[in-house]
């Protein structure tokens, strides 16, 4: 080429690969540093698409396993609630049993009953509480309103029963029943001022009933009887509870009598002078006898009767009635990455209050057996729907578990596939790595003699 200086072609030529090996060698290194041989589009363009559409399907599936799994801990939530729910009504079915047996006095069947009430109020409160996530489990759907309790039918059934209630009047087409609670308060005072009349009268007036229902607790003189009811007033039909308190001691005197036997003269007379009566009266001596022959009489309406003294120092009953039946929840779960409804696992819960199972007003009491005897295939009924609910949930955790294993099984396969496309080969690379490092430093080698060959020119000056 002849010995020339203005241009170094031989140092250009060493420059520009030197600069091709570092560039190389600067990617190997960011491809070792990121463990990832695609940084950018530009490394490969179609594998970045492909990985991509891989990395949404991983996350998307990695997720649907966690949702399959909060699926499965939402129904072992209500399979243990429904497990104690089973326990009660074995017990139940041990009570039926037994206040059937003709060796038991009414008596005894009313102190079984008292132990039944209570486990049909647990059952109904268990189905109206339990919840996951905020969510509940077994209060089904109301009419696409999830876990909405409604009390409709008790305030209808109860609605011309019960016309004291506290506020709002029914009269006033208000509500009865706290629609948040199904809770309806129930005075307890007497209709008239007993200061104003005498004990006779008083009591008379108040139940609505002829003064001669009550002339007998008039044998002697200054007799100290009041009476305070609950039920319809006036002449409309249905049942008038009225408790018969003994308010001052009377003064002493031949055939006076106490309040049991007041009450029986009121409950005798009242069966004898007009049994066919659209009105009956029922007198009692304690609030809890009465309190518990109101929970009796409406049973299927009423979970519970409690008293108390509101904020004016009145007597009054907290009623608390039974919710009406709501449909089945569905809860779906989403176990795929795709929208379509085969990517969707349905699982029903059955609304398994007390009134769902038909426990609500489970009668045993009675001077016989015969109640029990009926309630017996009652409880075997609800037994038999907690059994198929709980079976139910336990085909859809089996289901689920599957699912959590394929989906498992899919992220994991498909990583291998993304890891393949996406992920740097180490080895591969640091071969690659090696050889540019070995290049790199050649190149500069020979950039420094190609700069130097061209100082032989020098010797042409001397």
């Amino acid at each position: 080429m002849g010995m020339i200086v203005k241009h170094n072609l031989t140092a250009m030529n060493s420059n520009r690969m030197l600069g091709l090996t570092t560039s190389s060698q600067a990617k190997a290194t960011e491809k070792l540093s990121s463990g990832y041989k695609i940084n950018r589009a530009a490394d490969d363009a179609a594998g970045l698409a492909i990985s991509e559409k891989m990395r949404k399907q991983i996350r998307g599936l990695t997720q649907a396993s966690l949702n399959a799994q909060d699926g499965i801990s939402a129904v072992q939530t209500a399979d243990g609630a429904l497990n104690e729910v089973h326990d009660m009504i074995h017990r139940l079915a041990e009570l039926t049993v037994k206040a059937a047996n003709g060796t038991l006095s009414e008596t005894d069947r009313n102190a079984v009953q008292s132990e039944v009430n209570q486990l049909v109020s647990e059952v109904d409160r268990v189905s109206t509480t339990t919840k996951f996530n905020e969510t509940y489990l077994m209060r089904g759907d109301n009419n696409g309103d999830v876990a909405k309790l409604t009390y409709t039918d008790a305030e209808n059934a109860l609605r011309t029963d019960f016309q004291n209630i506290v506020t709002p009047t029914p009269a006033a087409g208000a509500s009865m029943v706290n629609e948040g609670t199904g809770i309806f308060k129930l005075k307890v005072e007497p209709a008239i001022d007993p200061d104003q009349q005498t004990p006779i009268d008083h009591l008379a007036a108040t139940a609505g009933i002829d003064s001669s229902i009550c002339d007998d607790a008039a044998k002697a003189d200054n007799t100290t009887y009041s009476s305070k009811t609950v039920g319809p007033v006036g002449t409309a039909p249905g049942v008038v509870y009225i408790l018969v308190e003994k308010t001052a001691e009377a003064n002493p005197g031949d055939g006076k009598l106490s309040v049991s036997e007041v009450v029986k003269n009121i409950n005798d007379k009242n069966n004898t002078i007009n049994p066919d009566a659209a009105t009956h009266y029922k007198a009692f001596g304690s609030m809890d006898e009465m309190m518990a022959a109101i929970k009796m009489d409406h049973g299927t309406d009423i979970k519970t009767v409690t008293s108390g003294i509101n904020e004016n120092g009145k007597a009054e009953l907290r009623v608390e009635t039974f919710a009406d039946v709501n449909q089945a929840i569905d809860v779906s779960l989403h176990v795929g990455t795709d929208s379509s409804q085969d990517n969707k696992i349905h699982m029903n819960i059955a609304q398994l209050s007390a009134k769902g199972l038909g426990l609500n007003g489970l009668d045993v009491s009675g001077d016989t057996g015969d109640a029990a005897t009926a309630a017996i295939d009652i409880v075997s009924d609800a037994l038999q729907k907690v059994s198929n609910q709980r079976a139910a949930l336990g085909a859809i955790q089996n289901r689920l578990e599957h699912t959590i294993a394929n989906l498992d099984n899919i992220v994991e396969n498909t990583t291998s596939a993304e890891a393949s496309i996406r992920d740097t080969d180490m080895a591969t690379q640091m071969v690659e790595y090696s050889n540019n490092q070995i290049l790199a430093q050649a190149g500069q080698a020979m950039l420094a003699q190609s700069n130097q060959a061209t100082s032989g020119v020098l010797s042409l000056l001397q």
